[in-house]
Formats: C-alpha cells, sequence, structure tokens
C-alpha cells in the first residue's frame, strides 16, 4: 500500500491558474536549546476547478511531480 504524506495548511496565493500555495506551519524543538521554534514551508498544490480563497485551511496530499515546483495536491 502506497503511503503518501498529508499537510494541513492555509493558502497564502490563489493568482496561478489551478495552482495554490499552501503555508504549512509546524513547531520543531532546537537541537541544542531544545526551545520550540516556529518552522514555515511553502508548498505548491494542484487545484483543479475548486475556488479556493486566501486564509483558507486546506490539506494537500504529496503526488508526482506535476511540473517545476508542484509536488502536492489539494484535497480538502
Amino acid at each position: 500500500m502506497n503511503k503518501r504524506k498529508v499537510l494541513r495548511g492555509t493558502v497564502v496565493s490563489n493568482k496561478m491558474n489551478k495552482t495554490v500555495v499552501v503555508l504549512v506551519a509546524r513547531k520543531a524543538r532546537h537541537p541544542k536549546y531544545e526551545k520550540l521554534i516556529d518552522k514555515r514551508t511553502k508548498c505548491y498544490a494542484h487545484n483543479d476547478g475548486g475556488t479556493l480563497e486566501i486564509g483558507q485551511e486546506v490539506e494537500i496530499m504529496e503526488c508526482r511531480p506535476l511540473s517545476k515546483m508542484k509536488r502536492w495536491r489539494v484535497i480538502k
């Protein structure tokens, strides 16, 4: 069975055709000082037909490379 990563994030840009930029935020512990720090990643996700607004919470799933930067697709 193929296990694909599923991430939850916020839409920060919807200006492209069939593509949205999703900001995924997580907390990680610093290796030396052990303080919790915020880490953020911007993922380009394929959004076929759905109308997503900036600020909406979405779930994205890993998929095959769709273009140079798109490796995710919106599932919810």
